[in-house]
């Protein structure tokens, strides 16, 4: 059984947040298929990871503390981004209008790959950190939809093998994205959360897929996904639930997330068939 989480408000819609509570709550296996930060906004994070010549995000670290399975947060993220600001206008490589992608990690701690963007200059900090001497580098969309074929598929694949076997999993998406692993079974999707600051709106994953395949697709990251706001149009929640803000403390302990989301969690479980 597969609990979806994603962000009904592309920035800050407080999935991981929510996703920890729900890790605390049902003792899941917890997955986030795709994920990244940027070099400057997070120097923080980049900065610690790349001291351990690594690559991972705060929202994986997260996630993997919450589950409390002992895995690196790589087992639970097969693909970070690492971005940064692109100043003074342009598109660049994937036609972001304000930052350009610099480096992927794709695959787990066992046996990453790296893909760099070829048409920017890699921070000295990320290329002494990491192993970049062997990294893909890719100059177009086609090359990096080329690349995407050949590594990303494969592991997110493996991942949607490992997730379909498992009892209860929490997926959590990235920013308003409404399918993380589009080739997940949807029979596998219990059910769905669209978080969004204030509130979480639930509704069963059977429903939810179909609303994604008729939904219109949107060009992000060099393929076309399909965006939450769009898919919700199809649809109409079972419930509604108020999330409660919490404080920096609270969202940091999984713990109390679970008990201040307890609710939306009821709600949520229901709509998978178990209480």
């Amino acid at each position: 059984m597969i609990l979806l989480v994603v962000g009904a408000d592309r920035v800050d819609a407080g999935k991981t947040t929510f996703s920890t509570g729900l890790l605390e709550r049902t003792g899941a296996v917890g997955a986030k298929p795709r994920a990244g930060n940027d070099y400057w906004f997070d120097h923080d994070d980049c900065r610690r990871a790349l001291a351990e010549g690594r690559l991972y995000g705060k929202d994986a670290a997260r996630l993997a503390a919450a589950e409390d399975r002992e895995r690196e947060p790589e087992r639970l993220n097969p693909v970070h981004r690492l971005w940064r600001p692109s100043p003074g206008g342009g598109t660049g490589l994937l036609g972001q209008t304000d930052r350009e992608f610099v480096v992927d990690r794709v695959g787990g701690p066992d046996g990453s790959i790296y893909v760099r963007n070829a048409t920017v200059d890699v921070p000295d900090r990320v290329a002494s950190a990491l192993p970049l001497e062997d990294a893909i580098p890719v100059e177009s969309v086609d090359e990096l939809n080329a690349v995407t074929t050949d590594r990303y598929v494969p592991a997110f694949d493996a991942l949607a093998d490992e997730l379909e076997a498992t009892d209860v999993a929490v997926v959590e998406s990235y920013g308003d994205i409404a399918r993380p692993l589009p080739d997940l079974d949807p029979a596998a999707i219990a059910a769905v959360a669209a978080v969004e600051p204030g509130r979480a709106r639930i509704y069963p994953g059977g429903r939810y897929c179909r609303a994604c395949e008729v939904a219109s697709s949107s060009p992000r990251d060099g393929n076309l996904e399909k965006r939450v706001p769009t898919v919700l149009d199809y649809l109409d929640p079972l419930e509604r639930v108020r999330l409660p803000p919490l404080t920096g403390e609270e969202r940091e302990d999984p713990e109390r997330v679970a008990t201040a989301y307890a609710d939306a969690y009821d709600a949520l479980l229901e709509a998978a068939g178990r209480v």
